[in-house]
């Protein structure tokens, strides 16, 4: 309800006149004082710090006098584009923006950067398989020979079971477990006479 026309009554006092709202009542016409400013029109609050720090555009420090203010803006002939207001003090007013980077420009840099090479492998050695590290196996050679026998078991029990018939298609893991039979009975032998 935002209306400024004001209407004067026979006693000559202004008054906003009545108005009919959307669902089709009618407002009351309400008297208005002198002096009355709309919510529209009243100015926004400025604060006292804020109307000093918009008289403060200078940049210069509060209380020079007046001719080191002239001084001070006047530009000098070697320096284009600074103020000094406080001796040794440089300020650049004409500093040229970086632009900035996009976060893909960033990645695409870095990626341009980046290299991409072939690892080198190193192929495992005989007397270690599995999950065992060679380390392992060293530092106890009759838990790692438990370990391989245990393996063989569970390869013989697998050759068994198919032979009955019981198992009719074993599936990959079991046939890459019985490829692995030789190796271990090899290094079961090689264990065998470390210990012995």
């Amino acid at each position: 309800m935002a209306t400024t026309a004001y209407e004067l009554d026979a006693d000559g006092s202004k008054f906003i006149p009545a108005t009919q709202r959307p669902d089709g009542t009618w407002r009351k016409p309400r008297r208005v004082k002198d002096g009355y400013i709309p919510q529209e029109e009243v100015p926004l609050y400025e604060s006292k710090g804020k109307q000093f720090k918009a008289r403060q555009n200078t940049g210069l420090p509060v209380g020079l006098t007046p001719e080191i203010v002239a001084a001070a803006q006047k530009p000098k002939k070697g320096q284009v584009g600074t103020i000094q207001p406080i001796p040794g003090m440089i300020i650049n007013v004409d500093k040229k923006k970086k632009k900035k980077k996009t976060g893909a420009d960033e990645v695409t840099e870095k990626l341009a950067k980046c290299e991409i090479t072939e690892p080198t492998f190193s192929s495992p050695s005989p007397s270690s398989s599995g999950n065992n590290t060679p380390a392992a196996s060293q530092a106890d050679p009759a838990k790692r020979l438990k370990n391989l026998k245990k393996k063989l078991r569970d390869i013989e029990q697998l050759e068994e079971k198919i032979k009955s018939g019981t198992l009719k298609n074993p599936d990959k893991d079991q046939k890459e477990k019985m490829s692995k039979k030789s190796d271990i009975i090899k290094e079961i032998e090689l264990l065998e006479t470390l210990t012995s």
